[in-house]
């Protein structure tokens, strides 16, 4: 299985990696700092360098482990490779996957609104949530308490909890721990300082002031009890 080193060096934009299966198109890595696509938030793409070569990686998945699709002829297995990832694009899912977690809890906390969907892009995001139908006013209600926790830098950490604490100890309407395979008896979590701890498996930044301006964009109604809001940061 690959060593998932994103999970932790979140900051890390180099790495270096032998080369441990070829398929078609695919390597697997022993180690790597390239996000697989999953829970909203879209895979990195960056390099792998050997001495002689270069390989751009255009899409990241996780399987039964992490495979890397690579352009041209593929290194051979026991290859040692140098990752770089396309750090731009990372950071921005960085700051918009920690602007999620922080608006689903404002909705929780503010309107009772359970987030059930979202999707992160390089320059705006989405957040589908159980709520009828928001009012201009509550919508300048969540821009003015999102900015408020913005501007207060709140720090935002990660880290492992065993899955019968955190199933005791941490809000079921947020974690929804309960959709983890049994399999699964480590919980990594992220928390949001005072505000939010939730079950998470993508990468943030370390406070709420790398975030920018939130602002929402639109709204499209999902059914009779279902909204999905959009929105930039600035």
């Amino acid at each position: 299985m690959t060593e998932a080193l994103y999970l932790d060096a979140t900051s890390e934009r180099e790495f270096e990696a032998t080369v441990e299966r070829v398929t078609s198109n695919r390597v697997v890595l022993d180690r790597t700092l390239f996000y697989p696509e999953g829970g909203g938030q879209p895979f990195d793409t960056g390099v792998l360098e050997s001495e002689d070569e270069t390989w751009a990686v255009t899409d990241v998945q996780k399987k039964d482990t992490i495979y890397h699709t690579l352009d041209g002829t593929l290194p051979e297995e026991g290859t040692t490779v140098t990752g770089r990832i396309d750090w731009e694009r990372r950071y921005a899912h960085m700051r918009y996957h920690t602007a999620q977690h922080l608006l689903s809890a404002v909705l929780l906390e503010e309107y009772d609104a359970q987030t059930t969907g979202n999707q992160l892009y390089e320059d705006r995001a989405r957040i589908d949530c159980g709520y009828e139908r928001f009012t201009d006013e509550e919508f300048a209600r969540i821009e003015s308490v999102m900015n408020d926790r913005i501007d207060a830098g709140l720090a935002v950490n990660w880290y492992e909890m065993d899955r019968d604490e955190a199933e005791a100890s941490l809000d079921p309407e947020r974690t929804r721990i309960h959709l983890l395979p049994e399999s699964i008896r480590r919980i990594r979590i992220v928390e949001i300082e005072g505000t939010d701890r939730t079950a998470c498996a993508g990468t943030h930044v370390e406070r709420t002031d790398e975030l920018g301006a939130f602002r929402i964009t639109g709204r499209e109604t999902k059914g009779s009890d279902e909204e999905r809001l959009k929105f930039v940061l600035e």
